[in-house]
């Protein structure tokens, strides 16, 4: 995703460079480069916080009190000030990470020369006083394996994106950090003394570290952490038992739910893109972003993911964001929100070193600020169900017609304009085919809701709206390449129009969308599966990775059409490009499958939930697009 403010067009210069710069991406698309980069560490969440845990034990980076807070502890982005969370022998270690099966708690081994322990991390939660514990309680659990290793606890937390340490104050049984909006406190069964002097201990039975932000731990610790542990293993198996998932890739499919699970900030439904910003989509680029907000685009999506695997109860808490957000917004609606709604996502670059060096650090997003036309259509898909989904009791509202009229007002008033696209150009707007698709698509939804709430006025409007949208699509069409453009006034392909295909726009066994996947994957197919957006010079210069969404299209659109073995062994070698616990990043390098970009990106695991339940589907029922 690009994002920044909208300038004047550059269409005809990008076009001149377009060629040059085909041949120089996939050039390095066929280099066999350095060592590939995977993104060391795995993520625990409840639904209140999340934390990313390196494998050597350190945790690199926890936002409290929400996602989109300050770090606690940052070191992802920078080592020096963003504070440290270890748990290490000394010397020489290897280090063995992995899931504990069907949830979100995390396991990482330390072998050393004195012994071997464990440590175990998890964000606890179950249900309690018919609701869900979730509190800002980061459990550690650290238990000797064998032999009798000696362990060092190093816990320096930061606040204000790590420009103040907090500073440690010492009781009996834990140590009170303060410094930030609210109390962090440690609490644990280690010497106290030895955490503060950051010396070695001796680990010749099972410990325990809580860390909590605002409300303490005051209970009995060994026994509330095993209960807590057990509670929560138990709510995650049964959370995964719930999951409708067919016979294919059931393993890849379970994780990315619970990937996708613990990035919805439960108390307002937000579904975040990514709990980190600024991890780079290709080093040295300056394509560094926070993905920490809640784009309208992804809606549609996501709520599509939670379908196909049957949970309903995530899908109810995202419609209400979006209703709520739909509802309030009388004008434009921006492309992203904050995880409450917030509106003022205002861009500012921090004075931080970078992920590996790679500068700069951003919090907020400007794309707020874009002309995005496509999230009408969006958020109209994404109201459908609450009108057609039996699930979902209908209660006829006085305000139906005029709640869908307005968003069919929006789409009639933006119709006729230029945008930034789904790509988020920041100095450039087109005439955008992927944006004339969900007007399309949006259209189609409001006829069928006009008639479920049986408005005769409202269902032609739709139709005649839809009808334009569709013609406009038709300015993108190519009829010499036989092939949907970016965008009606350019000469680029771009991988959104895959859409084209998913959506039914095209009948899947036409010769036209046949000729339109060929001509797309001609150009934009990169080796091992992967696929680029595309390929002409943007805000940024020319792209140097390859976008992981953008090939899990490509494997529904090859599922749809009927080239179904094809798809299968793209499918199976996009699975290869996750990292030691099967979690994947927003952008591939196709040069030697390195990982880039914010991580792990919810809309990567979206596309792949999504593409195995299009093969699942399409084997059982050959008639299935």
């Amino acid at each position: 995703m690009v994002r920044k403010k909208e300038n004047q067009d550059i269409k005809s210069s990008a076009r001149k460079a377009d060629h040059a710069g085909k041949e120089k991406v996939v050039k390095t698309a066929t280099v066999k480069s350095a060592k590939r980069h995977s993104y060391p560490f795995g993520i625990i969440g409840n639904c209140s916080y999340l934390a990313h845990i390196k494998t050597n034990t350190n945790v690199c980076w926890l936002c409290m009190p929400r996602f989109d807070s300050s770090f606690i502890f940052g070191g992802l982005v920078d080592v020096e000030k963003g504070g440290e969370f270890s748990i290490l022998p000394e010397g020489k270690y290897t280090s063995t990470q992995y899931y504990k099966e069907n949830t979100n708690i995390l396991c990482t081994e330390i072998t050393c020369e004195e012994g071997r322990y464990k440590v175990t991390d998890f964000a606890p939660r179950f249900n309690l006083y018919d609701r869900y514990f979730k509190p800002l309680m980061l459990v550690r659990k650290i238990e000797p394996l064998e032999g009798t290793p000696q362990v060092k606890i190093i816990c320096k937390p930061v606040t204000e994106y790590g420009n103040r340490k907090l500073k440690a104050n010492p009781a009996s049984n834990h140590i009170d950090y303060f410094g930030a909006e609210a109390t962090v406190r440690l609490t644990t069964d280690f010497s106290i003394n030895h955490i503060l002097a950051e010396t070695f201990s001796v680990l010749n039975d099972t410990k325990y570290l809580v860390l909590t932000y605002g409300s303490p731990l005051e209970a009995p610790l060994a026994s509330t952490v095993e209960d807590f542990l057990h509670k929560t293993q138990l709510y995650w198996g049964a959370w995964v038992k719930k999951t409708s998932i067919g016979n294919m890739y059931q393993k890849q499919v379970i994780r990315s739910a619970l990937v996708l699970k613990i990035h919805q900030y439960e108390d307002t439904g937000a579904i975040i893109a990514a709990s980190t910003t600024s991890l780079p989509e290709a080093p040295g680029t300056g394509r560094n972003w926070d993905y920490r907000f809640c784009w309208l685009r992804d809606a549609y999506y996501i709520l599509l993911a939670f379908n196909n695997i049957g949970h309903f109860e995530e899908m109810e808490r995202y419609f209400n964001y979006i209703a709520n957000i739909s509802v309030k917004e009388k004008g434009r609606f921006q492309p992203l929100y904050g995880i409450a709604g917030e509106k003022n996502l205002k861009e500012q670059i921090l004075g931080l070193s970078g992920y590996l060096g790679n500068v700069p650090v951003r919090i907020g997003n400007e794309a707020s600020t874009h002309i995005q036309n496509d999230i009408y259509g969006q958020v109209m898909l994404s109201l459908l169900p609450l009108y057609t989904d039996e699930r979902f009791v209908l209660r006829e509202k006085s305000d139906s017609s005029a709640w869908i009229g307005s968003l069919l007002k929006k789409i009639e008033m933006v119709m006729d304009e230029p945008d930034a696209g789904l790509w988020e150009f920041r100095n450039f707007r087109n005439y955008h085919c992927y944006t004339y698709l969900f007007h399309w698509a949006g259209c189609q939804a409001a006829v069928k809701i006009a008639r479920r709430i049986q408005d005769r006025k409202l269902e032609s409007w739709a139709e005649k709206l839809k009808s334009k949208a569709a013609a406009k699509i038709e300015s993108c069409y190519d009829k010499k390449r036989k092939v949907y453009l970016q965008a009606s006034d350019s000469t680029y392909l771009d991988a959104s129009t895959l859409q084209l295909i998913m959506m039914h726009y095209l009948d899947p066994s036409s010769k036209k969308a046949q000729d339109h996947l060929k001509a797309v994957e001609s150009k934009l197919a990169a080796p091992g599966g992967l696929f680029y957006r595309y390929l002409h010079k943007d805000d940024f210069g020319y792209p140097d990775t390859t976008f992981l969404i953008t090939a899990f299209w490509h494997v529904e659109a090859l599922t749809a059409v009927g080239r179904v073995d094809e798809a299968i062994s793209k499918f199976e070698k996009l699975l290869t490009y996750g990292n030691h616990l099967g979690l994947f990043s927003e952008d591939v390098d196709a040069a030697n499958g390195s990982q880039w970009g914010n991580f792990p990106q919810a809309y990567s695991h979206v596309g792949l939930m999504n593409a195995a339940y299009r093969i699942a589907q399409k084997i059982n029922n050959p008639n299935f697009f």
